[in-house]
């Protein structure tokens, strides 16, 4: 078997395992009888949101590898192309510092988590279009695209459970968000297989920051004083 092949094999496994692990992890199954209302404690609900970002983490980085060994030639793989400066979600309103993030309210760690959130929901589905244009795609690729989107939607509804019920507010959505593919236009082939790297590199940071602004949230709903990041 080769490199490749093995690796798409193992992200198969990969996504039919997660899917049935997971499910709707983040689906409140716990409501008060007659009422909408969640009664999964704080903590529970963290949990799976934490759990939900770091399978996402997980595969996304797979994705990545996956995308690198089967359309990234070695001769291109400089700085830029592994998303860096090129990251357009660098433009929202979250912190990015250590110092920054250390200092935000639990109000903005989750306000940052879902502006993350709801921002990378279109350009997954746009990369799923991209991706079908592909000629040699692999299975294992797209459906674990299609996999990321849908968890990455699920961990939304999460997360809006989760500000109803630590901060008793509504949903929060962020204005004018521009996809990456809308912001970054192939002019032919070789540029839509770049920015679909790049789009798969940024995606995997911005998890990333998801993952490690819910651990920040969970760690301070225990033991505040001692709460570093990870």
């Amino acid at each position: 078997m080769n490199k490749t092949k093995g690796i798409g094999w193992v992200v198969g496994l990969l996504v039919w395992s997660l899917h049935g692990i997971m499910g709707s992890a983040l689906e409140c199954a716990d409501k008060e009888p007659g009422s909408m209302r969640c009664t999964i404690s704080v903590e529970k609900l963290l949990d799976r949101a934490i759990q939900h970002a770091e399978l996402i983490y997980r595969v996304s980085e797979e994705s990545r590898m996956l995308f690198e060994e089967m359309f990234i030639p070695l001769t291109m793989l400089a700085p830029q192309t592994r998303g860096g400066h090129m990251c357009t979600s660098k433009i929202i309103p979250i912190p990015t510092s250590k110092s920054e993030i250390q200092q935000i309210s639990d109000k903005w760690l989750l306000h940052s988590v879902l502006i993350l959130v709801q921002f990378w929901i279109d350009p997954l589905i746009d990369l799923q279009s991209s991706l079908d244009r592909y000629d040699n795609a692999p299975n294992a690729l797209l459906n674990k695209t299609k996999w990321m989107s849908t968890k990455l939607m699920n961990l939304e509804q999460g997360v809006l459970v989760l500000i109803r019920k630590m901060l008793n507010e509504g949903s929060m959505q962020i204005e004018d968000n521009e996809s990456l593919t809308g912001v970054l236009v192939p002019p032919d082939m070789v540029e839509s297989v770049l920015r679909d790297y790049v789009l798969l590199s940024c995606f995997k940071k911005d998890v990333h920051k998801m993952e490690t602004f819910l651990k920040l949230l969970k760690c301070r709903q225990t033991d505040k004083l001692s709460c570093s990041l990870f």
